[in-house]
């Protein structure tokens, strides 16, 4: 009897040690119901083997910080490691991954002052003394996983749940809408510790106003980044329609003068064939066979095959630039430009540089021709941008291309140019997976981006 009474005094007995033991232990509970709320809520898919990750990984950090870092910082801590550990062991997106941490800790902040309110006018102590007295405390966080717990079921059974896309890449993702949610995490988070501080001096009614108008104010300002973000991504793929259109245009009026012409050109076959004239006929074809070319470069021009907007943009008008020239320009895309191993920025500014190196180049030739490919070197297990033009400086020295200032062009013209190339180097020597290899024949310059994994 008399080890019961000790048991029970030092239950309701105000000793820090003692709460922060048995809070380690509920640790593991309220990082179980927190992950199963998010993961329902978010509807984040996992294995059992990825939940028990998750809260081995969570607590260990959780506890580490109880006992070795000062309030607050060890809740900021805590914070900014759920949605790191979500992302790594969860495999979900980045907005998934910040929102699992809002989901909860927007919970906790509902519910942690209505419940700490009932508690402590129940048993007529403040907040201080229930957070450091064993038994209350336990009582205490135990109401809460319950609540929490159920919530999860409630959203369970009726299948609520946010619906977010899955497949969201990093470089897509709007770089304003993440740092507004970090922002407004932190913004919530001392919005809930300050309620919490001044929960025996403030009213309820109060606190929670506070905490709603917060919530709400928050929400609308993602609203409206997303608006804004939706808004932007309209307006490029409006861009990229009025380019596809003019693509479709000029592909239409090619067929029709194709049609047009068709007698014609059967006419004159047939006039080669009746003469038994082959050598007039295969100058023949090849003129015909540039011209189905021609149209079938403009069939290439597409959004959904060239399926990066960055490159699309930058191929199309580079296109109609050699095309008022009178360029040849023969574009095949054999790689999804969506799996690219290199930023979108870095690789438009070096190819817009090689472009348009290559039609200056090829415009002051006779035989005005650009050919690009772009493709997969499955034998090196690399991507390739290769760009060949026809030039007319046969002793241009391609070991000094690259040197900043140095140029073929004549005196007069210098001051605005030799930095193209240098500039490409420049970004070539940030980036550990690029090369750029210059090669050059009798007819062709080649410029060969190689890309590696």
């Amino acid at each position: 009897m008399e080890i019961i009474q000790t048991i029970w005094k030092a239950l309701i007995t105000q000793n820090e040690i003692l709460t922060n033991i048995i809070t380690t232990f509920l640790m593991f509970i309220e990082l179980t119901v927190s992950m199963l709320l998010f993961t329902t809520v978010l509807n984040i898919s996992s294995n059992k083997t990825q939940k028990i990750q998750y809260v081995c990984f969570s607590s260990l950090i959780g506890v580490l910080t109880m006992w070795l870092v000062p309030v607050p910082f060890n809740t900021f801590i805590n914070i900014l490691a759920c949605p790191i550990l979500v992302y790594l062991i969860f495999k979900a997106n980045i907005i998934k991954s910040i929102l699992a941490q809002i989901v909860t800790y927007i919970s906790f902040l509902i519910i942690v002052p209505i419940l700490l309110s009932i508690y402590i006018n129940v048993l007529g102590i403040n907040s201080n003394i229930l957070i450091v007295t064993p038994l209350y405390k336990t009582l205490y966080s135990l109401s809460l996983y319950v609540i929490i717990y159920l919530i999860y079921k409630l959203f369970s059974k009726f299948n609520i749940n946010i619906k977010l896309i899955n497949s969201i890449k990093l470089q897509k993702i709007n770089y304003r809408l993440l740092v507004n949610f970090v922002v407004g995490i932190i913004a919530l988070c001392i919005q809930g510790y300050l309620v919490n501080m001044y929960i025996d001096f403030i009213p309820l009614w109060l606190n929670l106003l506070s905490i709603t108008m917060s919530i709400i104010y928050f929400f609308i300002s993602i609203y409206s980044l997303l608006r804004t973000n939706k808004l932007e991504i309209t307006t490029q793929n409006l861009e990229e329609e009025k380019l596809y259109n003019k693509t479709l245009t000029i592909l239409y009026d090619n067929i029709r003068t194709f049609k047009h012409d068709f007698n014609n050109i059967v006419q004159a076959i047939g006039g080669y064939i009746s003469t038994n004239n082959m050598e007039g006929l295969k100058a023949y074809h090849s003129d015909l066979m540039k011209d189905c070319k021609r149209v079938n470069n403009l069939d290439i021009l597409n959004p959904k095959l060239i399926n990066s907007p960055a490159i699309y943009s930058l191929l199309t008008s580079k296109y109609y630039k050699a095309e008022e020239l009178g360029i040849k320009m023969n574009i095949d895309v054999l790689l999804d430009l969506q799996i690219l191993n290199i930023k979108a920025y870095d690789l438009t500014r070096i190819l817009g540089v090689l472009l348009d190196n290559a039609i200056e180049a090829s415009n002051n030739c006779k035989d005005k021709e650009i050919n690009i490919t772009i493709c997969k070197d499955h034998k090196i297990d690399r991507q390739l941008f290769i760009i060949e033009n026809t030039y007319s400086n046969k002793d241009v020295n391609i070991d000094r291309i690259f040197e900043k200032g140095y140029t073929t062009k004549q005196l007069d013209d210098k001051q605005n140019h030799g930095l193209g190339l240098w500039s490409v180097k420049q970004i070539i020597k940030k980036n550990n997976n690029l090369n750029l290899y210059t090669t050059k024949d009798k007819k062709l310059f080649k410029q060969q981006l190689e890309i590696y994994y």
